[in-house]
């Protein structure tokens, strides 16, 4: 008897998430397709809820990102339970040939190719059996938190080019435009569809997302920590380990400890 195989498609396209199920029924008869997620946000929710196998994400979706969805999960997924495979769907193909090219987890072009997904349901089919073979659930997670390292800023540059490094903030604060040289930023926290932009004396909110901000930032000095925080290295002071081994990191002239996501704790090893 055939193992079923449980996945998820994360699309915002309709037509394109269809025709990506249908051809998956057509090429996987053993696999069943849970849902079809509309943004990252459900994307994310639902692959909690349903802890599918496989996991077809969109890069470019409202909410979150696919990037920010792989992420999301590798941070939440719960120990004891097998990492889902990761299979990246974008349009972007000048890049994405050459970010994954290396990789371990797959991608597929749009407009999605027969030919194409049929050599991605191999590689899931022979990932999948060694992942039966072996009693270990943390493999694929560990495998793509060291993918999510190199290949999230390759896409995001690429996603959000900057043409030159940002050196001054433009905040608002009541009627009146505040200028914060980049270099005073403590750290920057993503809330909703602001950033909430802290310096030692005070904070105040651009419109802006992290991964809109991330390439126009010096990648020496300001360091992506959590998907909800990018710190000023200059301002670190010391990282600690928590009773469940989870990392947090206290900045000069800030009180507030800082969550640091599993994708970015090699950054601490030394500390």
């Amino acid at each position: 008897m055939m193992q079923t195989i449980r996945a998820l498609i994360a699309e915002d396209e309709n037509i394109l998430a269809i025709t990506l199920q249908k051809t998956l029924e057509k090429l996987w008869p053993e696999l069943q397709i849970l849902e079809i997620a509309e943004n990252g946000v459900v994307a994310v929710n639902q692959a909690l809820k349903l802890m599918p196998d496989v996991i077809f994400l969109d890069i470019k979706m409202p909410g979150k990102t696919g990037l920010e969805v792989a992420e999301e999960l590798a941070e939440e997924w719960p120990a004891d339970k097998a990492f889902p495979l990761i299979v990246f769907v974008t349009a972007y193909d000048e890049y994405a040939i050459q970010a994954f090219e290396h990789e371990a987890c797959d991608y597929v072009l749009k407009p999605i190719s027969d030919v194409r997904l049929a050599k991605t349901v191999q590689r899931l089919q022979s990932k999948l059996k060694e992942q039966n073979s072996s009693l270990s659930t943390s493999g694929e997670l560990d495998t793509m938190i060291a993918q999510l390292r190199g290949i999230a800023p390759r896409m995001f540059a690429n996603l959000y080019p900057a043409s030159e490094r940002l050196t001054m903030i433009r905040a608002a604060v009541g009627n009146q435009i505040r200028m914060i040289p980049v270099e005073d930023v403590l750290y920057f926290e993503a809330t909703d569809k602001y950033i909430n932009v802290v310096c030692a004396e005070q904070a105040s909110l651009i419109r802006m997302s992290l991964r809109e901000l991330l390439p126009q930032l010096d990648p020496q000095i300001f360091w992506q920590i959590h998907r909800s925080y990018i710190i000023n290295s200059r301002y670190l002071q010391f990282a600690t380990r928590d009773e469940t081994g989870k990392l947090s990191v206290q900045l000069k002239g800030s009180n507030q400890k800082l969550q640091v996501s599993r994708v970015y704790a090699h950054l601490f090893k030394q500390m």
